[in-house]
């Protein structure tokens, strides 16, 4: 699971030092947000987008190995959102990890849209996510559970990669699976380390402003 961390809003005042916004207000920020309508149309924009350039794409089919896009999970393909705000967009180790396991995230609609539009394409799909190795069945049930179905694989962080940066743990994972016959034509992610690095091919960002990950 993403290490989440408090989020600060400032204000860039022309000629002046920053002004912190009360963190009270910068979460009300975050919350209309998310809740009026912004956050659904920032991605639309963003996914009619992906759409359009991936339709421009050449895919190669293989058995083994062939075009795939990469998809990062939390807050990319299944919302965090609800228990952010349970949590006030604080982080609680535990209830966390709680909610990761009760494999109740919801799908991100218009991430879902893109994806079944690359699977109508025949375009391999594959997750990576930073959650561990005892995360793996809560998240594949999650995905299934919100139609995410049909990925060519899932791959977690094992008990050596906990401590790895992100963007060298997916990195590795991308070349990897490049090795193995794939030709990774984009990569979604809410977060640059999903999206940076070797072998990302078009790169898809979606918006969170809920936590940043380095």
């Amino acid at each position: 699971m993403k290490k989440y961390i408090l989020l600060i809003l400032l204000v860039i005042i022309p000629s002046c030092s920053p002004e912190i916004v009360n963190l009270r207000a910068a979460k009300d920020i975050v919350k209309d947000y998310y809740e009026s309508g912004k956050y659904d149309e920032e991605m639309n924009e963003i996914i009619n987008d992906a759409k359009e350039k991936f339709s421009k794409i050449e895919i190669k089919k293989s058995a083994s190995g062939g075009s795939v896009v990469i998809f990062d999970v939390d807050d990319t393909a299944l919302s965090n959102y609800e228990i952010s705000k349970r949590l006030d967009f604080g982080y609680d180790k535990k209830i966390i990890d709680d909610w990761v396991l009760s494999a109740q995230l919801p799908a991100i609609k218009q991430t879902k849209e893109l994806y079944d539009y690359l699977k109508s394409k025949n375009i391999k799909l594959i997750f990576i996510t930073g959650r561990l190795t005892e995360e793996y069945e809560a998240t594949s049930k999650n995905l299934i559970s919100q139609g995410y179905t049909g990925f060519d694989t899932l791959i977690v962080r094992n008990e050596q990669e906990k401590k790895i940066n992100s963007q060298i743990f997916k990195s590795r994972v991308r070349e990897n699976l490049t090795k193995a016959g794939y030709k990774i034509i984009g990569t979604v992610g809410d977060q640059w380390p999903d999206l940076n690095g070797p072998y990302s091919g078009i790169q898809i960002k979606v918006p969170n402003y809920l936590y940043e990950v380095k």
